[in-house]
């Protein structure tokens, strides 16, 4: 696919010339390009959405849910073709992106059903004659903007979600992952999505924001990303009075009692923080482990991390592959530099894997103080920071410490323990003695830095709905 900017139901490159490299993450090289919006795209898919969202927001949730499960259908039987390009142009293996395209038929699916639960409520009323009710209605046309780290994975929520509802969506993609984003839109094209109802474009992000989010055609905007753009874009959109949804960044504890397992929960911590080579919003870094546990748990932690197997996607048997950007090398090891110099440990890794691509080795940091930089900014890398606690009151304090609130883990099997962190952590998401987050039934979404608002389960099209009060006399 060459003309991957949809715009009114039509494939386009654009009324530009204006283009952004594609790259290859596993040799560094270009593989490459995607058209950027100018000015006039914008204007023309802002027409689109702002055209087409009477005539979607009046089609019935039942008939809106029966094209999205057929959308949901073609995913599924293309979903190798998406998993390949994630891959191509992404880096994660493709065990990884098997996985994100293969899940993207169940969130449309899910989304779907929802559209068909969207209940409003009777309200018991002080008269008799008066019938009060509410009514969920579609917020509006909905300005989107997704990462790259899991392109398929975050983009079908934000356009499942906001079609099931009702609403339009101009979908802002990541210019580094383009293709497979085209082929999860071709999937609702296919699927017979009315045209303007699913636009997509690309570009610079700083001038598609300042197009879209001002504009009085967008009602909603739902952004995944960095704090400091979650920031920025949520202040423009309150400029504007639009409503958002932000999933930002965190820097997720890992919390392990001196009870728990340490080889299972050594192997769970291994996988969850080295997928993806660490770029992952939900990802653990701070691993704080119980005294008594700790010098066993970190030897198993940091063998386990060694032994990891890294390379180019299609290569058999790889567990890990690079870093998404090339400045992300240098982002790294300024990271395992300033804790070393600030007194940590370095148990492994700590440096870049081979010469070609943008590989860093998986990496283990011990004992480090929170003066290190990496003790408060997230690293979005493979670099693990195993600290220790003695009481369940440190533990939580120092989960509590930072102004994120996206993900945390815990493992105790007692209960006084896991109620502690149920009670006082202070997280949008908690998974306890297992991984249990991210998938379609379940809200996805973080508190206080992290954001605010959920995608997925039924919060994720309450998103996208707005609530009608009507009071009705009779008689």
């Amino acid at each position: 696919m060459t003309d991957l900017l949809f715009i009114d139901g039509q494939w386009t490159a654009g009324s530009g010339t204006r283009r952004g490299d594609v790259f290859n993450p596993a040799t560094g090289g270009v593989i490459g390009s995607v058209p950027f919006a100018e000015a006039v795209d914008l204007d023309r898919a802002l027409a689109a959405a702002g055209r087409a969202f009477p005539g979607w927001a009046a089609t019935s949730a039942h008939d809106r849910a029966i094209l999205l499960k057929k959308s949901a259908n073609i995913a599924r039987d293309n979903a190798e073709e998406m998993a390949q390009a994630i891959s191509r142009e992404q880096g994660k293996p493709l065990s990884e992106a098997r996985m994100e395209a293969g899940g993207a038929g169940d969130h449309i699916d899910w989304y779907a059903e929802e559209a068909r639960r969207s209940y409003g409520r009777i309200i018991p009323s002080r008269a008799p004659q008066v019938m009060q009710s509410v009514i969920l209605e579609p917020v509006g046309p909905v300005a989107a903007f997704s990462p790259w780290n899991f392109p398929v994975g975050q983009l079908v929520r934000k356009i499942a979600g906001a079609l099931a509802a009702g609403c339009t969506i101009i979908a802002k993609g990541p210019e580094e992952t383009p293709t497979c984003i085209a082929l999860l839109v071709r999937c609702f094209e296919e699927a017979g999505i009315p045209a303007g109802v699913v636009n997509l474009v690309f570009g610079v992000p700083a001038e598609i924001s300042a197009h879209l989010i001002p504009s009085p055609v967008i009602r909603k905007v739902s952004f995944t990303g960095s704090v400091p753009v979650g920031r920025h874009l949520g202040a423009m959109a309150a400029t504007h009075l639009k409503r958002t949804t932000m999933e930002l960044g965190g820097h997720a504890p890992f919390i392990v009692f001196d009870d728990a397992d340490a080889e299972t929960v050594s192997s769970l911590g291994v996988g969850l923080k080295f997928r993806n080579a660490g770029q992952v919003c939900a990802s653990p870094t701070r691993f704080l482990v119980q005294e008594a546990l700790f010098d066993g748990f970190l030897a198993r932690f940091a063998q386990k991390a060694e032994a990891l197997t890294l390379g180019a996607a299609e290569e058999p048997g790889v567990q890990m592959g690079p870093l998404a950007h090339a400045r992300r090398l240098q982002a790294m090891q300024d990271y395992v530099a300033d804790a070393v110099a600030q007194g940590a440990r370095l148990v492994t890794g700590g440096a870049r894997h081979g010469n070609e691509g943008w590989f860093f080795q998986p990496t283990v940091l011990a004992d480090v103080p929170l003066s290190a930089r990496i003790m408060t900014e997230e690293p979005f890398g493979p670099i693990a920071v195993v600290n220790r606690f003695a009481t369940v009151e440190e533990a939580i304090g120092e989960a509590n410490r930072l102004p994120y609130g996206l993900a945390a883990f815990g493992f105790s099997n007692r209960i006084e323990r896991t109620h502690a962190m149920v009670r006082w952590v202070e997280t949008g998401m908690l998974s306890i003695n297992h991984f249990g987050l991210a998938a379609p039934e379940t809200p996805f979404g973080g508190i206080k830095d992290s954001g605010h608002g959920s995608e997925g389960g039924s919060e994720g099209i309450m998103a996208y709905l707005t609530p009608k009060f009507v009071s009705q006399r009779n008689g």
